[in-house]
């Protein structure tokens, strides 16, 4: 995971170009989405944070964003919402 204020513009697009990022997420409300997500362009610097995959997120207790993943949002939802 990469926090965002860590990074300079040209090391994201980096990471971005070269397949290590793939999604981002937001570390205080623990959600995580597509880099293309409108949602998530809209958050601050500095409670977006990077992902290298799926797999990376859930594991750090990330759950998927409704508007841009709403088919995973709906299969975490029954597993784990209310």
């Amino acid at each position: 995971m990469w926090n965002h204020e860590q990074l300079t513009s040209l090391g994201l697009r980096t990471l971005i170009v070269n397949d290590w990022v793939k999604l981002a997420g937001n570390v205080r409300l623990k959600i995580y989405g597509q880099l293309t997500c409108s949602s998530g362009k809209r958050m601050k610097k500095g409670n977006r944070v990077f992902f290298k995959n799926e797999r990376e997120a859930v594991e750090l207790g990330f759950r998927p964003c409704g508007h841009c993943l709403p088919h995973h949002y709906q299969i975490w939802k029954k597993l784990f919402g209310s």
